[in-house]
This record gives C-alpha cells, sequence and structure tokens, in this order.
C-alpha cells in the first residue's frame, strides 16, 4: 500500500514520512517544492501543491492512502483526482478549532471545517486528526529569550494543552496503517493544561535563560502582530484566548488511544528544544 504524505517541508509530515519508511510501509513524500527535502534514503519525492491542481494526477498515481493537509481552495478537484487515482483513504490534519460551535464563521477554523466537510461528503474513508495547540507555536516566544526582552502576552492566563509535533506524527501512522482506527475522528492534545504564562516559565527553565512576562493589551498585542498575520487571524486568536482565560484546557486520552502510549509533555518539548530559546551571549 503506497501513501502519499502532503507538506513534507512541515515538521509533522516530514516526521510521518520516516515514519512510514522506518516501518516498512511504502511512502511517497510530497511538497509544492520537493527539491531539498530532507528525507531518509529510498523515499521519493514528487511536486505535490494543494493550490495547482494541474499536479495532483501524478502525485496520486498508483497511491492507496493520503495524509493531507487542510487547503480547501482545490479540494472538490484533489478529491477527484484521489478517486480517479484509486485512493482509498485519506487522513486529514485538521484542527481542534473545529470543535467551536459555528466554525465556518471563524477566521481560525474555517479552512478546516470546510475541508473535513467536502471530505466527509465524498466517498472516500475519511479519518479526522483535530491537534489542538501545537508545542511548535512557542517559536513565537524565542526571539524574546534570545535578545533577553520580555514576552508580551495579551492573555498570560490563557490555558492549553500543548501537543509535541512527534505525538501527531505517531498518531497518524496509527491510523494509516491499522483498518480498525480508521474513519473516526480524533482529538489529539497535549496531557496536561498549561497557560500561556506557565510554558513561558517551562521554557525558561528548559533553555536557562530568564524570562519575564509582560501583559499587554489585546490591541497592542495585535498591533505589534500586523506585520506578521492577518487581522482575522489575530482577532480569531484574541477571541480564544478571552474564552480560555484562566480556564482549563480539555486534555483528552486519544494520543494514547491511538499510539499505545500517553501523549510526550510540553516540559519533554521544551528540553528538545530549549538551543532555540538561549539568550545570545
Amino acid at each position: 500500500m503506497l501513501t502519499l504524505v502532503t507538506g513534507c517541508r512541515g515538521r509533522v509530515g516530514s516526521a510521518l514520512a520516516a515514519l512510514l519508511h522506518q516501518g516498512g510501509h511504502a511512502v511517497r513524500a510530497a511538497s509544492r517544492n520537493p527539491a531539498g527535502l530532507s528525507l531518509p534514503t529510498g523515499v521519493p519525492a514528487v511536486a505535490c501543491d494543494l493550490g495547482d491542481p494541474a499536479t495532483f494526477p501524478a502525485a496520486l498515481e498508483g497511491v492507496d492512502s493520503v495524509f493531507l493537509y487542510a487547503e480547501p481552495a482545490h479540494i472538490d478537484a484533489f478529491l477527484a483526482a484521489a478517486q480517479a487515482a484509486g485512493v482509498r483513504h485519506i487522513v486529514l490534519l485538521s484542527s481542534s478549532s473545529v470543535l467551536v460551535p459555528d466554525p465556518a464563521s471563524n477566521p481560525v477554523a474555517a479552512s478546516h471545517h470546510a475541508v473535513e466537510q467536502a471530505l466527509t461528503a465524498s466517498p472516500l474513508t475519511t479519518t479526522l486528526l483535530r491537534p489542538g495547540a501545537f508545542a511548535t507555536n512557542a517559536y513565537q516566544w524565542s526571539g524574546a529569550f534570545r535578545s533577553g526582552h520580555s514576552v508580551d502576552l495579551p492573555y498570560p492566563r490563557s490555558e492549553g494543552a500543548p501537543i509535541h509535533e512527534t505525538d501527531i506524527a505517531e498518531a497518524a501512522l496509527a491510523v494509516l496503517t491499522d483498518p480498525a482506527l480508521q474513519g473516526a475522528a480524533y482529538h489529539l492534545t497535549g496531557p496536561e493544561s498549561l497557560g500561556a504564562a506557565e510554558q513561558v516559565a517551562v521554557l525558561a527553565s528548559a533553555s536557562g535563560s530568564p524570562v519575564t512576562v509582560n501583559a499587554v493589551s489585546p490591541a497592542a498585542w495585535k498591533e505589534a502582530m500586523a506585520p506578521f498575520m492577518p487581522e482575522a487571524i489575530a482577532d480569531g486568536l484574541l477571541a480564544y484566548w478571552v474564552l480560555t482565560d484562566g480556564a482549563p484546557a480539555e486534555v483528552t486520552g486519544d494520543v494514547e488511544k491511538l499510539t499505545g502510549r500517553p501523549a510526550r509533555t510540553f516540559d519533554s518539548w521544551a528540553a528538545e528544544h530549549a538551543a532555540a530559546f538561549r539568550a545570545r551571549t
């Protein structure tokens, strides 16, 4: 059985392609620009731009299953090409944001919701992976750590259950290789709820870089993010943080259900990535 893994320039896709290969499963790594992908020897790379339907047929040729990123622009064309190629199963990297009321109007959830709707309406077996906040979101603070500045947070007590990217890849491996797990939706989280300021403290301890948290107004944070983030996304994040301010995040056991072991802690992620948060000397 051949699996096409899209988005192999990303952390989850590249880790999944390596895991499939290590397990003896046939895998084809896909990216908008496959040149320069860092892949295990023996894993072929192919161009697959989810924004360009012309790349779909060649990428999908001979493929049985797909690990798919949530890009709604040409999802109908992708599904048509997948069915024509004989694909039987698609695993979607969605988001737990689709679990909010009216996800279609939520700027963070809308794209994931649109792709979920298209997939579940198709005749293909669909498995939905809905991770919450990625532990890698902490990289947004790495510049402050390295420069010795404070970390500006509009809602320091906003809680999440950060999930390690390797847990997502291992969960995807499980649903791609075990038919008994396919055709369901899984809410993937880390093993504990942590406030944003608590996450900063964990990173400070792991990196040995003392950093203070500076509580800023939502307006000030939004202004600072304007060069890097669309306004609608910033508004969506602020609205989410209001709801989670001081409220423990839901923690599920779906990682353990799929992989057979507990989800990795944020402490372990911080220890693995401490170098990115060490102050410049």
